[in-house]
């Protein structure tokens, strides 16, 4: 799959949603790819998907650096762009471990032999991220010829009459959703940038969108968003969290007859229903595509296309067309709530429309609302992100065998944090964590992804092995404030 922006391809990879408690351990999501080996790293707790960049390589098996953020897993896609060229491609996840400090510890893994396999595979979708350049976008031109005989006008002596469009309908949807979606442009204090999506979160000008939307602008960069109706507001950055990738602007003089969506439950999302997307695609802006919820928990990781930097969602994922240029909006469901926010598509080449850039093949991916809007919460109330975690670093290494607690820790640090949540649960290295709550868990990043869609302070049950036996033990999650 390949992001938004330029990039290489990476292999396709399977796409099987992580299976259900009662079903085997190997849980495959879309995009894997096994010629990378995970490294070990820290839980921190969002979905344990991994993108990656324009090659599926592998990295060296040296600790990661404790200190945030963690390194992006190998070949991790680039974020895509709004009618723009694009970074990356998304592949398979394969990739570093995660520290303790984000859930579990990171290392970046040895490279492997690039040999295909079928079925399930434990690796995390490699996705692409969806926000766009500025300057490009997708252009035409509709040309009418007239022939020598002049121009032909049909009339009709009938009227099909007045249209109707019940609630529910997609149009009465689009309808009463658009006018809370606005087209967001960042860019830099040296002019680099692109377009995305957000929505309205609130009456008091906040708006929810990708933090890989608005990044460039946290520094001293320009922002913008611009309404259906063409008014158009300045904007600031009230907070951004890189792991979520989420972020919240807020409009400068906003208009005192702001309309915020309502927000679904994603959680009572089920596999078949009706979704909606609207985004501004290749810089068309307002533009609504219709699909449904072809999978959930779908562990998905995507970075900014320079290798230092990834962000980490348990995905529900549409067959609604997305492209460069949705990243940000909202996932709608029948009933126009938003269940989720369009973020990462994966696609089986770059290029097309002549920016360099690849589109929907009907593999999206959304943040479900019910993180985001925790995230979107702490972000409007403090400025900064809050991760869960448990405090130990945990293999990334493809398998279907679980998580494993690595012998080693980050920078030679404990493996398992002394003091830290998994210590007082009583885990160790060398434990294979298989399971968290009744979700199966088939690898580190898997892992990763579950802990992520927790919030600090929650109890969770925690099903490992050890010497051949399974054991069960509760574990409350710890915290870490920031992203850096």
């Amino acid at each position: 799959m390949s992001t938004e922006n330029e990039g290489t391809a990476v292999p396709p990879a399977p796409s099987a949603p992580p299976p259900p408690a009662d079903a085997p351990a190997a849980s495959a999501p879309q995009g894997a790819h096994p010629g990378s080996a995970p490294a070990a790293g820290d839980p921190y707790g969002p979905p344990a998907s991994q993108a990656h960049h324009d090659t599926g390589a592998g990295e060296s098996s040296s600790a990661p650096d404790p200190s945030w953020p963690p390194p992006p897993p190998p070949s991790t896609p680039a974020y895509g762009g709004d009618g723009g060229a694009g970074h990356g491609a998304a592949g398979q996840g394969g990739g570093g471990g995660w520290g303790a400090g984000w859930g579990t510890t990171h290392q970046q893994p040895a490279p492997k032999n690039g040999r295909g396999r079928g079925g399930l595979v434990a690796a995390v979708l490699a996705a692409a991220l969806v926000a766009g350049g500025l300057g490009g976008g997708l252009g035409y031109t509709l040309a009418r010829e007239n022939d020598s005989g002049g121009s032909t006008t049909v009339s009709s002596t009938t009227s099909g009459g007045n249209v109707k469009r019940d609630p529910g309908t997609v149009a009465a949807v689009a309808a009463a959703a658009l006018p809370s979606t606005v087209t967001i442009e960042a860019a830099s204090s040296s002019g680099e940038g692109g377009t995305g999506t957000g929505f309205v979160f609130d009456k008091q000008g906040h708006i929810v969108t990708n933090n890989h939307v608005v990044a460039d602008a946290v520094d001293g960069g320009n922002l913008s968003a611009t309404f259906p109706d063409g008014k158009k507001y300045e904007a600031e950055v009230v907070g951004n969290a890189q792991g979520y990738d989420v972020a919240v602007i807020k409009l400068k003089n906003a208009p005192s007859d702001l309309k915020p969506l309502t927000l679904g439950n994603s959680d009572d999302v089920a596999v078949g229903d009706s979704t909606i997307a609207i985004g501004a695609p290749f810089g068309l802006s307002n533009t609504v595509t219709t699909g449904i919820i072809s999978a959930k928990n779908r562990p998905v990781a995507s970075s900014d296309g320079t290798g230092s930097k990834a962000s980490y969602m348990s995905a529900l994922q549409t067959d609604a067309s997305i492209n460069p240029g949705n990243s940000g909006g909202p996932l709608l469901d029948a009933q126009g709530n938003v269940i989720g926010i369009n973020s990462a598509i994966q696609s089986t080449s770059n290029g097309g429309f002549g920016t360099g850039q690849a589109g929907s093949i009907g593999l999206g991916f959304a943040i479900p609302i019910n993180q985001a809007k925790y995230v979107a919460q702490e972000l409007i109330r403090t400025g900064k992100p809050v991760y869960a975690k448990i405090g130990a670093s945990v293999s990334l290494e493809d398998t279907t065998n679980g998580a494993k607690i690595t012998e080693q820790g980050v920078g030679g640090t404990e493996p398992v944090d002394p003091g830290g949540p998994a210590d007082k649960a009583g885990l160790k290295p060398g434990d294979v964590i298989t399971k968290l709550d009744d979700r199966v868990i088939d690898s580190g990043p898997t892992l990763i992804g579950e802990i992520w869609t927790h919030k600090p302070g929650d109890e969770v049950t925690v099903t490992y092995e050890r010497g051949g036996k399974e054991h069960t033990t509760e574990l409350t999650l710890g915290s870490r404030v920031g992203d850096s």
